[in-house]
């Protein structure tokens, strides 16, 4: 007959806290590799805008990024957004430059596309619609969330790549057109990927879409 050997209490504790530890353990990885777990996804139906049709919603990895576009600013340049947005260019193209804490920039419609990515030409791509003139001159403030059109080093050059900033940087006013400001889920973009050496991204996250929400 085999005799039934009871744990001690030590060996109790220790079995408890193995457990524990494991749980800790699992736990935490699955919310460290879920980098969108506290990340809230606004839905833009469920908010009143003052100017609707001044409203795109960008998508990304961990939801909706709100942008109040402001046509008064920039007409030109957000018209040419708005022509890109309304024909889905943007869809499925990468972030390709990331500074963590200071900046996202993409809409590389040549070179940035999902599945077709040039990394050694990444950054030059155009849109094949030519460039358009800066507008410099409306006072703006390049706060945190503002979304401006970027540029080669020579001023009227800007297409279709754009760059939200995710802090203050007023030496960007009138350097940089701007075409808006997030309003709402600049924390989502705070989420997309980024490299400790380089600005540009090897694997880049993408823009899923971005959408006009009237059209």
């Amino acid at each position: 007959m085999i005799k039934k050997i009871k744990a001690s209490l030590a060996e109790k504790i220790i079995f408890i806290f193995v457990i524990i530890l494991a749980i800790f353990f699992f736990g935490s990885y699955f919310l460290i590799k879920d980098k969108c777990l506290f990340v809230k996804n606004y839905d833009p139906k469920k908010i009143e805008f003052d100017n609707p049709r001044n409203i795109a919603v960008l998508n990304v990895p961990c939801g909706n990024v709100i942008i109040e576009l402001y046509p008064n600013v920039s007409p030109n340049a957000v018209k040419r957004f708005i022509t890109l947005v309304k024909s889905k260019a943007y869809d499925d193209i990468a972030f390709h430059r990331v500074i963590k804490d200071t900046l996202v920039q993409a809409g590389d419609l040549e070179f940035g596309k999902k599945g077709y990515i040039d990394y050694g030409k990444i950054g030059t791509g155009k849109s094949g619609l030519g460039t358009i003139k800066s507008e410099l001159d409306s006072p703006f403030n390049f706060d945190k969330g503002s979304v401006a059109l970027a540029r080669t080093q020579k001023y009227n050059t800007e297409d279709s790549q754009f760059f939200i900033i995710l802090k203050d940087e007023p030496l960007y006013e009138t350097e940089y057109t701007p075409i808006g400001k997030v309003i709402f889920g600049l924390e989502a973009l705070e989420k997309i990927k980024y490299l400790d050496k380089s600005q540009y991204v090897l694997r880049p996250d993408f823009i899923n879409s971005i959408r006009m929400l009237i059209n």
